[in-house]
């Protein structure tokens, strides 16, 4: 028995090192692909070697994101099992590389967030270079190590915190802007409570709404439409403030009744999610229409009403965060190649169509190879997430950038996503909290009734038990007051013991909070420390 379960232990690990040797060998293939080309494109041009090392360097960062954050955009969905992991990864890759070609901008700013002051490396291109160059390896290496360790990051934060440390690596401490410091550092807490509060409202409202009424099918008919219409209200915005914000020119040159600006204003934006809101609330509302009879009215009826908003949200999240994002990945790649191909240092710099796809394609690859991973953890290993709870997440998710936009609030997505998670947990564990606290106080009546009850019965066996002279009915009584007496201690007996197991419920998993909180505080410093230690063997290396 023993040696069988040896040889399968064994057949096990031989099929998962094969897995894990096939993932690296398609991640290897990759980026050995992009420095080839990058090398071979650019031969002739001096300092072309630091570009192609460069673009390895973004290759391998690009599949950090696809990893690590892109797992907040489908994780909700697959934890609720309304999209399964393989159909997740494929409808995530697609809209990831679709929002970073689309939607992914003509130009990028090169310095992330205006985090370091530019002008600090004057005409000294080349540290400029190996500063860009330690950024984007450090970032990567923090992104590979928190996935390892399953703790969802923020990438935003990941290369500011390289292109800090590389900054004052390079120039002194002078060079960073405390006061934009100051502001990621507070979106630490504002991201996640802000998510958090926002996803609870929205479960609780559902909840309220719909699940708690007798008739669940006929309160969805007529909540679900306002709710997904809401969704869809959220998100066409959100898609178009952070999603469309880089390609907004050529939108306004193609359209000119719209108001020429060169980024969309909260006003447009908000419209155009009005105008799709309408359509969808009738839409949805035929399709629930056709849909009520076959359900049951049970919570479960109610949560597959959810499940094709939160295919949607998922593949729109994913386009967003391929658009906004990608410039993670190739924002120091595309300064780099600038500064090669130009010799000067750059605020803002060109994306090349091959820097962009290294970014796309990268963040796909990466998602597909190595992301499974941190889906899980977001999905399942935080808290139980069903179509409702997870919708809840997907509208945090949204409504929390375009809250925090328009009061200038630093914000980061991958807190919010995850934040929401926690809301809706804890909104869990509240609502779990007083139900038992009704139970507890029903119990307790209940124990002084029967404690009543017991006392009456123990008082007349004692009165019958003292009469001198007892006839047949009193022995017969007598027998009953016994086994009546037993009953109702035992009754008190089991109540007391459902009241000492009424424990408090705990929803969301204490360790994964720890785990993610600390990896969030730590992602800056470590990213930063990472960079200046790689400025500084780069230097070493060259010079």
């Amino acid at each position: 028995m023993e040696i069988s379960t040896v040889k399968k232990l064994e057949k096990e690990a031989m099929k998962s090192s094969g897995i894990d040797f096939i993932r690296l060998g398609f991640a290897l293939f990759f980026m050995v692909i992009v420095l080839s080309y990058s090398f071979l494109s650019t031969g002739g041009i001096p300092n072309n070697m630091f570009l192609a090392i460069a673009a390895l360097f973004g290759a391998y960062m690009a599949m950090n994101i696809g990893a690590n954050d892109v797992a907040n955009n489908v994780g909700p969905a697959v934890g609720s099992k309304a999209l399964t992991m393989g159909g997740a990864i494929i409808i995530a890759a697609i809209f990831e590389a679709a929002g970073a070609l689309i939607a992914g901008g003509d130009v990028v700013t090169t310095i992330k967030k205006g985090i370091i002051d530019i002008n600090a490396f004057g005409d000294h291109t080349e540290s400029f270079i190996w500063a860009m160059m330690a950024a984007l390896l450090s970032a990567a290496l923090w992104l590979n190590i928190a996935t390892m360790a399953k703790a969802p990051v923020s990438t935003t934060h990941s290369i500011v915190g390289g292109v800090m440390g590389a900054g004052i690596a390079a120039a002194g401490f002078s060079i960073v802007a405390w006061g934009t410091m100051a502001k990621i550092a507070a979106s630490w807490i504002i991201s996640p409570v802000l998510g958090g509060v926002v996803a609870a409202l929205f479960l609780f409202a559902i909840k309220k709404t719909i699940v708690y009424k007798e008739d669940k099918i006929q309160a969805a008919l007529k909540w679900v439409p306002i709710f997904v219409s809401i969704m869809s209200w959220a998100f066409v915005t959100y898609l178009t403030l952070k999603g469309l914000k880089k390609v907004w020119p050529h939108i306004v040159e193609l359209f000119v009744f719209l108001p020429q600006t060169k980024q969309p204003s909260f006003i447009v934006a908000s419209t155009f999610g009005l105008i799709v809101a309408i359509i969808v609330y009738f839409l949805v509302k035929r399709n629930v229409l056709k849909k009520v009879k076959k359900l049951k009215n049970t919570r479960n009826g109610v949560n597959i009403m959810f499940t094709v908003p939160l295919i949607f949200a998922a593949a729109l999240l994913s386009f967003a965060h391929g658009a906004n994002d990608v410039a993670n990945a190739i924002g120091p790649l595309a300064a780099i190649n600038d500064a090669v191909m130009t010799g000067g240092i750059s605020s803002k710099a060109g994306i090349p169509l091959w820097v962009m796809a290294v970014g796309a394609l990268g963040i796909a690859i990466g998602l597909a190879l190595y992301g499974p991973k941190l889906i899980k953890t977001v999905g399942s290993e935080i808290t139980e997430l069903d179509q409702m709870r997870a919708f809840s997440v997907a509208m945090a998710a949204s409504i929390t950038v375009i809250l925090a936009s328009q009061l200038g609030l630093p914000v980061s997505s991958t807190h919010i996503a995850v934040g929401g998670i926690f809301g809706v947990g804890f909104l869990r564990e509240y609502l779990a909290e007083t139900d038992k606290k009704d139970f507890v106080a029903m119990s307790q009546e209940a124990v002084e009734d029967e404690k009543k009850v017991l006392k009456a019965f123990s008082t007349e066996l004692k009165n019958l038990e003292s009469k001198k002279e007892k006839k047949k009915d009193d022995y017969q009584r007598i027998v009953a007051l016994y086994q009546m007496i037993d009953t109702e201690e035992d009754k008190i007996k089991e109540v007391k013991k459902d009241l000492k197991n009424a424990q408090k419920v705990k929803y969301v998993k204490r360790d994964a909070i720890k785990k993610i909180i600390a990896a969030w505080i730590i992602t800056v410093p470590a990213a930063a420390v990472l960079s200046a230690a790689i400025y500084f063997m780069i230097r070493g290396i060259v010079l």
